[in-house]
This record gives C-alpha cells, structure tokens and sequence, in this order.
C-alpha cells in the first residue's frame, strides 16, 4: 500500500528505535523486559503483528512499556478520519512504536513517547501517507531544570525542518495533552504533531525519525537526577492521585487509545500506558505553600520553557 521508502524500510527503523529505547532503559534499570510478540489471528478485524515489551517492578521503573505494532485494516476508524473526512471506511495500514514509562521514584517524572505512520487508500484510489506523534512529560514533583532540559531537547531534534516546528508543535501538545474535563494540562508538554506529511514524504519521515531518535537524550538524565531522591508516603500518595489523571486522560481522549480499540487491535498492547497503581480522591486540593500544590501553580501551567 505504501508508496514512499518501503514499508519494510519504516519497519526495520521502528524495530531498531524499539530495541535501542528498551536495550538503555533496562540497563539504567537492571531489569530485563519481557518480550511478547504477537500475530493477529486470522479472521480478525485488523491482520498484522507486533512486539510488546515490558518491564514491571524494577529498581527504577514500576512500570515501563514500549510496544511496535504493523496492522492491516478494512476501514479506518471514526479516531483516525475526524480531521480527514474523505478517508472514512478507507482501508489502511498503520506502523508504529508507542512507549510510557511510569518510574518508581515520585520526583522522576512519567514520560511518553510515540510514532507512526499511517496510510490508506482515498476515494481516487491514491495512496495518503501521514505521520504523527512526539513526546511529552508528566512529572509528579516539578523542575524547571527538568522541564528545560526535555523541551530543548525537542526544539534542537526539529530546529533542521524549519524555525516554526517547535513552536507550532508544542503548541500542539498542550492543546492535545489536556483533560478538558478538568481544565488541566496532563504535564509540562513537549512536542506533538498529528496527520503530517507537509514536508514530502521522505522528508516528513525524516522529521518523525529526528524526533524519535531525541527520546533518549531528553529524558533518560532526567530519570538519573531522580531516581534516588528520598521519599515516603506523602509523596508516594500523591504519585498515585496524579497517575490517576494519567489514567482519565488516556481513557476518555487519547486518539491512539481510541484508534486501537475501535480498530480491533490487541487490548494488552493498547493499554500498556496505564501505571500499575492509581488512586482517586474526592476534591483533593494540595495546601497551600507545599510541594504538591507548586505543581499546579508553577507546572501544570502553560509556559514558554526555552
């Protein structure tokens, strides 16, 4: 179906961007991920396959997820066509490495990163390529050095396709990142992009792959700043409040998360995302003058951090 670099091209590099995310986390961590590779029965909705690899209870990470997936379908899903109405009932094909870590430690924040690329056939019988994602972070105990770092990471990784990409992208990602049942922000942001193939074809991939290839830069110092932060149940509790939010997000407006399960794809696989351990409260509000509340009024904010 592809008509750009082979689809077995965009393979082999997603595969390779897979191994080499999960090959340094589980070396920052010391535990080893378990990989489970998985094929779409036949009959099925979707026909493809996958590699799901995660790492539970480790040292550093409680929680870490990164799953490839290379799916064939019938008809687009109702997530995948809003911004492209001529596309609907298109039959398609979708590849692409999604990841969330959700460390142990409070004070080392929650990150996600994904990319894709989609196409399909449009009513002209003409193949339509479009690729999307990008990477934010979600801490549970903000700094602003953190924050810096990752979104300076992002602007140096799209800084060669073009001075309005980090701007316009992050921009992006605090719209997209937002749960507008609580007028709130997920976290500090990063960079998002969505049905892109402005730049040509080759280019744009070029673009998703500069992107893909700043993860590890952007976040794993953070991560080593602070993993061995001291902390207790205080911290611990409100970890697990935030994670909530984590949660609300995925579930009610995560298109990814939509698109999977409208779609007919593996359950386990889609909902990597989630943490292990999450918790409500009614109407928590953080007092006033301590670390928690500082979250919502110095991070969970919007703000120009480079």
């Amino acid at each position: 179906m592809f008509e750009i670099a082979s689809p077995e091209t965009v393979r082999h590099y997603l595969l390779d961007l897979q191994s080499r995310i999960t090959g340094a986390v589980a070396d920052l961590d010391g535990g080893a991920f378990v990989v489970d590779a998985w094929e779409k029965a036949p009959g099925e909705m979707l026909q493809g396959n996958g590699i799901t690899q995660i790492l539970e209870n480790g040292a550093v990470f409680e929680r870490a997820g990164c799953g490839f997936s290379h799916v064939r379908g019938p008809r687009l899903p109702p997530s995948a066509t809003q911004h492209r109405p001529e596309l609907s009932g298109a039959p398609f094909e979708a590849m692409g490495v999604s990841l969330v870590f959700h460390p142990r430690n409070p004070y080392a924040p929650t990150v996600h990163m994904n990319v894709r690329m989609l196409a399909a056939k449009n009513p002209e019988g003409q193949t339509v390529c479009w690729f999307g994602g990008g990477m934010d972070l979600t801490p549970i105990y903000g700094f602003a050095e953190d924050a810096v770092h990752f979104h300076q990471s992002c602007k140096d990784a799209l800084a060669p396709f073009g001075e309005d990409k980090y701007p316009r992208f992050k921009t992006w990602c605090d719209d997209y990142f937002f749960l507008k049942h609580r007028n709130e922000p997920r976290g500090i942001g990063g960079v998002f992009f969505d049905d892109f193939s402005e730049l040509g074809q080759e280019r744009s991939f070029a673009m998703l792959r500069a992107v893909a290839d700043a993860f590890l830069g952007a976040y794993m110092p953070i991560v080593q700043r602070r993993k061995e932060t001291e902390y207790g149940s205080r911290e611990r509790e409100f970890q697990l409040y935030r994670r909530g939010r984590y949660v609300e997000f995925n579930l009610v407006w995560d298109r990814g998360t939509h698109f999977g399960l409208q779609s007919g794809g593996r359950t386990e696989s889609i909902l990597l995302s989630m943490p292990p351990l999450a918790s409500w409260s009614y109407q928590h509000v953080p007092a006033h003058g301590t670390p928690e509340a500082a979250l919502y009024q110095e991070f969970l904010v919007r703000k120009d951090w480079v």
